[in-house]
């Protein structure tokens, strides 16, 4: 069995970070300053956890404005804990079960269009422009 919880205090930041540095296509850029910055500065945050030993599994990092707007990153389940779900149930605490359920929500992904679109997720439209970030230089 497995539980969702969005208290920070839970959040097992080495656990994420493995995962994050190592397996994330999205995130191994970061150094652990960085990432600990940015799960500081997270609006909401979102973990899976196995009931039994309350080991981490997922975890969802949000930022947002707190009023209309919000960006969805770090998504993740463990590889032994996928199939089961976990994936959807994340996403659905995440943005249709919490304060930021009537936002407009942002995200980028490379391999998992399918799994957000099931959430109302589109290509952007016309009025939506971006700009790239810049590569950091030493």
């Amino acid at each position: 069995m497995y539980e969702l919880d969005d208290d920070p205090g839970r959040i097992d930041a080495d656990a994420v970070w493995a995962y994050l540095s190592t397996d994330a296509y999205w995130g191994r850029w970061r150094t652990r300053a960085q990432f600990d910055a940015q799960l500081r500065g997270a609006w909401r945050v979102v973990g899976v956890y196995e009931s039994a030993t309350g080991a981490q599994v997922g975890f969802a990092r949000a930022v947002s404005d707190g009023v209309a707007l919000a960006y969805l990153a770090d998504v993740f389940v463990l590889e032994h804990a996928r199939g089961r779900g976990l994936g959807k149930a994340l996403v659905r605490r995440m943005i249709d079960e919490g304060p930021g359920a009537r936002f407009r929500w942002l995200l980028h992904t490379n391999d998992a269009h399918g799994l957000y679109k099931g959430f109302g997720f589109t290509g952007p439209d016309d009025t939506y422009l971006e700009r790239p970030g810049m590569p950091t230089t030493s």
